[in-house]
């Protein structure tokens, strides 16, 4: 009998074992991504649940945004099909960001639903909301569940397209 034999033996199974974890794993995250919870500092959150901090950084209190500071909203382009990187567009009063007609700020991306993405002005602050799209909103790489407001510096990503919020 091979002194090597026990060993290649063990290190099959442990293989199989690491593949089992992962396996595990993938089909555990994507239940929970499937279910709409996002983990939040470790624990799940469920859909349509705010986290403590809703609003990520910044305290609800001192919201930073573009209207309270009495400048000029708007959000530029960084990467956006069919758009130059550095494009401004005004955000004045209610718009629709998607590919359909009926949007304000047409996208020309494959992931964009039609009417995707809204924002407007609640009070003196500015706000996001995911209008029901298929492939979904991000607010700094965190997907929209509930309309958050926009704090400057702000990134907006629809599909392959992403934009800043910043204020002139």
């Amino acid at each position: 009998m091979n002194t090597l034999e026990p060993v290649s033996v063990a290190l099959k199974f442990g293989f199989v074992a690491v593949i089992y974890l992962f396996v595990v794993w993938v089909v555990r995250s994507a239940s929970r991504d499937l279910r709409g919870g996002t983990a939040v500092a470790g624990r799940s959150v469920p859909a349509g649940a705010d986290p403590a901090d809703a609003t990520g950084l910044y305290s609800a209190t001192s919201l930073g945004t573009a209207a309270t500071s009495g400048r000029s909203p708007r959000l530029v382009v960084e990467r956006a099909p069919g758009h130059e990187p550095g494009m401004i567009y005004d955000l004045d009063g209610s718009i629709v960001l998607g590919r359909g007609d009926a949007a304000e700020i047409r996208l020309e991306d494959p992931f964009a639903s039609a009417r995707h993405a809204r924002i407007y002005e609640q009070g003196d602050i500015l706000v996001i909301e995911d209008l029901g799209s298929t492939n979904g909103t991000y607010l700094n790489e965190e997907l929209l569940q509930t309309p958050r407001p926009l704090h400057l510096g702000d990134r907006l990503r629809i599909g392959d397209s992403e934009f800043t919020f910043e204020a002139d």
